[in-house]
């Protein structure tokens, strides 16, 4: 079986990626310097000339890029290529402000496909295979973005997008697909259907799901690949970046890989921009070396999480990122505290509870207020009264344990909250911040 789309990058010793990079860094600063007015008056300002970037230690020189930053310069502000040489447009979701807009080169789509195939050898996949992708089509970059990687790969791809979940097990069953591309939540649900439908998930050729776009808990990784027979591989991309293929699970399932012959990763510490040691939680922050169309630099992703630099058993060099703890932006701050809605996942899993959950957060007054409604399984559902109000209480006493909060806990009928196609709706914040 194939172990690596491109050993000779993916395998490559840290002094050929430590050159690699500084060539390509080199050549990306002179780029925005001379393309984007908006970071040579960025440079100016800090009194940095192209010339003062050596190599890929001199990156922290150079100035953040945030996300307010496209925003402001939207549509296509932050462009470093003409329009006639863009080959593609994507956009973030746009779920608050203005949406993000990416523009791509054919070589920044084909950098995408190679990366995304990356992903797809790393969890077993082969030119042999069907590659089921339910991910989003459209400006939303996952369906496109692993469409491309399993062609790139030479698999053969079942286009089938999102939604129609009981057609998607049907496609499943007669397509003979072989790796499943979707959001996590969306593949628990695939196989809550399987389950309703009276589907032997084990008698079904797949085997492998690779599953990103939302955080997602071990315990959620444990549920997918039990409900579907399989081996669940995370992925990890923003549409700011590229897409998914930023970043890959191995075998080993420890950590993601990162793509950094175009992609380079810092950790720095989220309130004072400083960089921070390898194995120390804070804000990913990305530059795109190889990127023509949108060569972000130092790009703040939000995401929390570890660079880890360690042999692995794969064989592979990349740098390894561990799976985000959660976002600066996403964090909730109830009575002082902080509180990722990861947390509270981890806990319903351990307990046994159905991954299907909504966190609700008002203010009574001038005090937060915390709910969290939990979908029942058939057979909590059939417990008694007592039986029910006991596992709320005991949920409740886990989760102040866990997050030094109290929350008021509701267990809600099977199938009464509503699912998602894409990326789950976890959290309703009421409060007028």
């Amino acid at each position: 079986m194939q172990r690596y789309f491109q050993p000779e990058i993916e395998t490559a010793s840290r002094e050929q990626l430590r050159e690699l990079q500084s060539a390509r860094l080199r050549d990306l600063v002179r780029r925005c310097y001379e393309r984007v007015p908006f970071y040579k008056q960025k440079f100016d300002e800090m009194g940095l000339q192209p010339e003062d970037i050596r190599n890929i230690d001199d990156v922290y020189k150079l100035p953040f890029t945030c996300k307010t930053d496209l925003r402001d310069h939207f549509p296509y502000g932050l462009f470093a290529e003409p329009r006639e040489n863009l080959i593609r447009i994507h956009a973030s979701s746009g779920t608050t402000g203005k949406q993000t807009v990416v523009g791509y080169t054919q070589h920044d789509l084909d950098v995408w496909a190679e990366s995304a195939a990356r992903a797809i050898v790393a969890a077993g996949g082969t030119k042999s295979d069907f590659v089921h992708v339910s991910y989003g089509y459209g400006l939303f970059t996952g369906g496109l973005g692993l469409h491309d990687g399993a062609a790139k790969l030479g698999a053969t791809v079942i286009p089938v997008s999102s939604g129609n979940t009981k057609r998607q097990v049907q496609i499943l069953q007669d397509f003979q697909s072989d790796i499943l591309c979707c959001t996590p939540s969306y593949a628990m649900f695939i196989g809550e259907m399987c389950a309703e439908l009276g589907v032997d998930t084990a008698k079904i050729p797949l085997r492998a799901g690779i599953f990103g776009a939302e955080p997602w808990s071990e315990n959620m990784r444990r549920e997918i690949e039990k409900k579907l027979h399989i081996k669940a591989y995370d992925i990890y991309g923003l549409s700011e970046i590229c897409g998914p293929g930023v970043a890959f699970e191995c075998s080993e399932q420890s950590g993601m890989h990162i793509n950094e012959d175009h992609f380079y990763p810092e950790i720095v510490d989220p309130d004072t921009g400083k960089p921070l040691p390898d194995g120390e939680y804070g804000e990913l922050v990305f530059t795109c070396i190889s990127k023509q169309a949108l060569p972000l630099l130092r790009y703040r992703t939000r995401d929390i999480c570890a660079l880890i630099r360690k042999e692995c058993s794969c064989g592979r060099t990349l740098v390894k990122m561990s799976k985000p703890h959660g976002r600066t932006d996403d964090m909730l701050i109830i009575r002082g505290i902080n509180v990722f809605p990861s947390q509270v996942e981890h806990v319903l899993l351990q307990l046994q509870m159905e991954p299907n959950y909504q966190i609700v957060v008002d203010r009574a007054g001038n005090l937060d207020t915390m709910e969290v409604l939990i979908e029942m399984s058939d057979a909590t559902f059939s417990d008694s009264v007592k039986n029910i109000a006991a596992k709320e209480q005991e949920i409740s006493a886990a989760l102040q344990q866990i997050l030094n909060i109290s929350a008021k806990v509701k267990l809600v009928e099977p199938k009464s909250l509503p699912r998602s196609e894409g990326k789950a709706v976890r959290v309703i914040d009421k409060r007028k911040l």
